[in-house]
């Protein structure tokens, strides 16, 4: 029976990855990749040699019927992102529920995803909380964050280095100055960096020092409850 297996990568740090997922990514018949160079080099860190296909945000849709078939043909596919698990603000979630759509066994293995160490390290209450992932760029976005406002648990937002202050700023203007956020940055990296404070702090520090890498924004809940 054909199955089709989530892999997550390490987000940065390749001790990350657990025994299970490499001997599941030696035991694939073929690996789906967001970015095949990418994998590659994980593949290649490991010395695994598999045959890997693009499968990405941009050729999604498009490749999505011709992935299913050639999933049907073969006992264990596997997907991949360039970073933590498939599905979370990566590609995966069209392809996943095609399967399941077409009766094909689907498995998420556990792994690597910025949003659990981040809120877990950020000092917020974590027995409940919401995740945004990316904020709309420009149409819903202020929509969103006035929704955000009310929001009593803990919130986690992916954010890009380029648009972080713009983020903090806007984080000031609807929820406050005095709104508490940690930014989580370069998770699991060399430079991995927390800064917490009010977003008007935060948003001063990262005007003055222009961030770099992969963003994890969590924000306070209202009133400080969750």
């Amino acid at each position: 029976m054909p199955k089709l297996c989530l892999v997550p990568t390490p987000i940065g740090n390749l001790e990350d990855i657990t025994l299970r997922s490499l001997r599941i990514l030696k035991e694939a018949d073929i690996i789906f990749a967001e970015d095949t160079r990418v994998t590659k080099k994980l593949l290649n860190h490991f010395e695994i040699q598999q045959h890997v296909i693009p499968f990405h945000a941009h050729n999604e849709h498009r490749s999505l019927q011709s992935a299913i078939e050639r999933i049907k043909g073969m006992n264990l596919a596997v997907l991949v992102s360039d970073a933590g698990t498939p599905g979370i603000s990566d590609p995966g979630f069209l392809l996943a529920r095609e399967c399941v759509n077409e009766g094909i066994e689907v498995e998420c293995l556990p792994g690597p995803t910025a949003l659990i160490p981040a809120l877990v390290a950020s000092g917020f209450p974590c027995d409940r909380f919401c995740f945004e992932g990316f904020l709309p760029h420009k149409k819903g976005r202020q929509t969103k964050l006035i929704q955000l406002e009310q929001e009593e648990r803990t919130v986690i937002l992916y954010e890009s280095p380029h648009r972080l202050v713009k983020c903090l700023g806007q984080i000031e203007e609807f929820m406050g100055a005095e709104r508490k956020v940690c930014v989580v940055r370069e998770l699991s990296k060399m430079f991995e960096e927390y800064k917490r404070g009010t977003a008007k702090e935060v948003k001063e520090y990262y005007e003055q020092h222009p961030p770099k890498g992969e963003i994890v924004v969590i924000i306070e809940g209202k009133n400080g409850k969750n």
